[in-house]
């Protein structure tokens, strides 16, 4: 996977209504934009969790292992997306990690103009649910998820999740796919 990191950078794009806070003034050690670019095939699946991963643990950012896992989880499930479904439009994929003072974004971007929805659960299908299960995780965590269009055509999907655990009572302002 080829890196790109962007350094610093303000909140990310997407979610005008997410429950994502201001930065400080001066960014925190952790923070900042990166953009990895992979080819659209299987061996992308495990590299792009191993980037993502390794990414976090590098820049120190204070992911518990609970969110971590549901960050890896997200990131296999939409890189495996792109890889299954956008791969002969879209040879390329890149996945993106943007990090706050108290949220981490995930994204993955291809060139394949089909905007996806997630799937309700049918029991008899083995297979075409892993936007409801990105939704899912994002929704336990506290975050939030979507699927946007971009310029030159293409679709980026993403999941917010707050750094700190989510409380559970009184929860609001979640948005879904």
């Amino acid at each position: 996977m080829d890196d790109h990191g962007r350094g610093y950078g303000s909140r990310p794009e997407g979610g005008a209504g997410a429950p994502l806070h201001d930065v400080p003034p001066d960014p925190l050690p952790y923070e900042g934009v990166w953009r990895f670019t992979a080819p659209a095939v299987d061996a992308s699946v495990p590299q792009a969790r191993r980037a993502v991963r390794d990414l976090l643990l590098r820049q120190g950012v204070p992911v518990s292992d609970d969110l971590v896992h549901g960050l890896l989880l997200i990131v296999s499930e939409l890189v495996t997306n792109a890889v299954r479904h956008a791969a002969l439009l879209s040879p390329m994929l890149a996945v993106e990690v943007a990090v706050g003072a108290e949220w981490v974004r995930v994204s993955v971007e291809d060139n394949h103009p089909y905007r996806p929805t997630a799937l309700e659960t049918d029991h008899g299908r083995t297979g075409g649910r892993g936007l409801l299960l990105v939704r899912e995780i994002a929704r336990e965590a506290g975050g939030v998820c979507d699927v946007e269009h971009t310029a030159s055509g293409g679709k980026v999907i993403w999941a917010a999740l707050p750094l700190k655990p989510a409380h559970r009572a009184g929860q609001t302002g979640m948005s879904g796919m």
